[in-house]
C-alpha cells in the first residue's frame, strides 16, 4: 500500500466577517394571517386543493392565538389593577421606602398617584413607586379631644 497525503481543505475563518439578526418590528396580525390564506387560495393546483385538515389546523392555531392575546391583554389590565389597589391599602400607613439613592424614607403614605410607570405612593413631598416599599405599619391613630363633662353637682 502507498500511503496518502490528503491536503486540508478547510479556509481559516475571516474574523471581519460578521452576521446581523434581524428582528422585524412588526408582528402578524389577524389581517396579515388572512392575506396569507388568501394567497395560498390563489397559488394552490385547482386539482390537489388544500387539505381540509391543514386548513382547520390553522385556523385553530390562528384562534388560539387571537385568544392567547386577548388573555395577555386582560391580565396586563388586572395587573394594573391590582397594582393601585395594592397602592390604596398603604394610605395613612407608616412605611419605610428605599429611596433609590442607597438610604431610607420613613413617614406615612399620604396619597397615592397614577403615571406612566404605575402607582406611586407620596411620602413626605416625595413620590416612589409600590416595589420600593421596605417595610408597613399602621399608622399612628389620634383620638380626637372630648369636651370635659359638666359637673351636674349642685
Amino acid at each position: 500500500m502507498i500511503p496518502m497525503t490528503i491536503p486540508s481543505v478547510a479556509a481559516p475563518i475571516d474574523p471581519t466577517l460578521t452576521t446581523k439578526v434581524v428582528k422585524s418590528a412588526k408582528t402578524l396580525g389577524s389581517e396579515d394571517f388572512m392575506k396569507l390564506l388568501a394567497v395560498q387560495f390563489q397559488s394552490q393546483d385547482p386539482m390537489k386543493p388544500m387539505d381540509d385538515t391543514a386548513f382547520i389546523a390553522q385556523m385553530a392555531q390562528f384562534t388560539s392565538l387571537s385568544q392567547s392575546q386577548a388573555m395577555t391583554s386582560e391580565m396586563v389590565k388586572l395587573n394594573a389593577s391590582q397594582q393601585l389597589s395594592s397602592a390604596n391599602s398603604f394610605l395613612g400607613k407608616q412605611v419605610i421606602v428605599d429611596n433609590g439613592k442607597g438610604g431610607t424614607v420613613t413617614g406615612e403614605v399620604a396619597a397615592v398617584q397614577v403615571d406612566s410607570t404605575g402607582p406611586q405612593i407620596i411620602v413626605g413631598n416625595a413620590s416612589y413607586p409600590i416595589s420600593s416599599v421596605l417595610f408597613v405599619q399602621p399608622g399612628i391613630v389620634s383620638t380626637p379631644a372630648t369636651p370635659a363633662a359638666a359637673n351636674s353637682g349642685a
